[in-house]
């Protein structure tokens, strides 16, 4: 996930794409908890495209560029 096409995005469209990370997130932690671990790094991955877009989302209520 690229910030630059974060930006272009409305609020609406973040907070979609906020949703569709969480549910990703939530169902890699419920499949290690099952025993079947997805690669190791997608937690991370997960977890830092859900903090560019609340950043995103941040900055877009503050009225401030990226």
């Amino acid at each position: 996930m690229n910030i630059k096409d974060l930006v272009k995005k409305t609020p609406a469209e973040l907070q979609e794409e906020l949703l569709k990370l969480r549910r990703e997130q939530f169902n890699l932690r419920m499949a290690a908890a099952a025993g079947q671990p997805a690669k190791p790094d997608q937690f991370g991955k997960v977890r830092k495209n859900i903090a560019r877009v609340k950043t995103v989302l941040s900055q877009q209520r503050v009225g401030g560029k990226v």
